[in-house]
């Protein structure tokens, strides 16, 4: 697989930097010791500023290149997830329920090596921000980096991510313009009737006939309220009640997942939403509490930008082993924030056989690390050529 000589010269380097970040996992905001190794590594290789403590454990990074220009950010996230590791492997995770399911090890360590390549080299105008960011995975770190301006702070001119892909062909770099990943919102019901015995439902409000019946109802909101064509999920993923098989209960509750690319989309479920919950709780003579949680925004990649990823990417693994009008999905990312604040693009990049995202025997590839790091560095030289 071709990639930059000199990066290929830090291969082994960054398997090192990645199975020590593997075996040393840090949840949501309190990525401490991983912001500590990463300043380590970053002073080693020679960046011209470091400015952690951002969105608590965030941290950006600058290299200048030579002359003036904007500034392109390039980003990682560095959380893990809170999931017992079986992998067995001798860097596993040294934490008791916590791993990097996600890969977020290897991001990290992709940026790492771009970072080594374009301090070395400096063959660009302008500067790189280096964006190494806390709590994807739970708490929204790119919308608070974002909120803490580092957009501004650091006049970012355009912004790029990766994620790494298992089960998709090693190298293979997947991406489209306009929405690739969908916003996110979770539901959470809560229903208070009166209980009682179930010999005498006559005496009691009962909060599951009321559950089943708003579960069957919400159901319908896309496949009746939804334009066809616009693409959305809605999945109820828990349900609780209930203590004893001779007790009406007198609470109730259920939780859903709610995803689309669509703002006006969005807007729909929400609405339809909350009107059955409503109106069923009248119709049953329920209680009814909604914590609607409005979560993270569909990634929108930016046309143009999402074109020259492609074409950078081309660059790196040839044009076949790019698609750059592939199918979008319904996870969710908070770069989508970043990409609200400026023009950019996201990509997704095989990483071969292997367990799934989020299961307790993945392992992120080692040998796609190189691959992503000479993406990253030529993105910067294609998009802020010297001459």
């Amino acid at each position: 697989m071709p990639v930059l000589n000199r990066i290929a010269a830090y291969a082994e380097e960054m398997k090192g930097w990645r199975r020590h970040l593997h075996a040393n996992p840090e949840l949501s905001f309190d990525c401490h010791n991983t912001a500590a190794y990463i300043v380590e590594r970053l002073r080693e290789i020679g960046v011209d500023e470091i400015h952690p403590g951002i969105a608590k454990t965030g941290i950006v990074a600058i290299i200048n290149g030579q002359g003036d220009g904007p500034t392109i950010g390039l980003r990682a996230d560095m959380d893990a997830l809170p999931i017992q590791e079986i992998t067995g492997a001798d860097y596993a995770s040294t934490i008791p329920g916590k791993m990097h399911a996600c890969g977020h090890d290897g991001h990290v360590t992709m940026l790492l090596g771009a970072a080594k390549y374009l301090a070395e080299t400096r063959r660009f105008k302008g500067r790189v921000a280096l964006i190494f960011q806390p709590a994807e995975e739970d708490g929204a770190g790119g919308r608070e980096m974002v909120n803490e301006g580092v957009m501004d702070r650091f006049a970012v001119d355009q912004v790029y991510g990766i994620h790494n892909a298992p089960n998709v062909p090693f190298g293979h770099f997947l991406t489209t313009p306009g929405a690739l990943m969908a916003s996110v919102d979770t539901a959470y019901v809560y229903l208070t009737g009166k209980g009682g015995h179930g010999a005498t439902p006559h005496d009691c409000v009962d909060p599951i006939v009321a559950l089943v019946g708003m579960i069957s109802a919400i159901q319908t909101i896309i496949p009746r309220n939804v334009y066809a064509l616009d693409e959305a999920v809605l999945s109820v993923t828990m349900v609780n009640s209930g203590t004893a098989s001779n007790i009406i209960p007198e609470e109730a509750m259920f939780a859903a997942t709610i995803r689309c690319f669509k703002p006006e989309v969005r807007a729909l479920l929400k609405k339809r939403f909350h009107e059955i919950v409503e109106g069923h709780a009248a119709a049953y003579g329920v209680q009814a509490r909604i914590d609607y949680d409005w979560g993270y925004p569909a990634t929108i990649n930016h046309a143009d930008q999402a074109a020259f990823a492609v074409e950078v990417a081309s660059e790196i693994v040839g044009p076949t082993s790019v698609e750059g009008n592939s199918v979008r999905e319904m996870g969710s990312e908070d770069f989508s924030y970043m990409l609200e604040a400026r023009k950019g693009a996201y990509l997704f990049m095989g990483t071969g056989p292997g367990a799934g995202l989020h299961h307790a025997a993945y392992d992120f590839n080692d040998e796609a690390a190189p691959i992503g790091a000479s993406f990253f560095a030529r993105l910067v030289e294609r998009a802020q050529p010297l001459g």
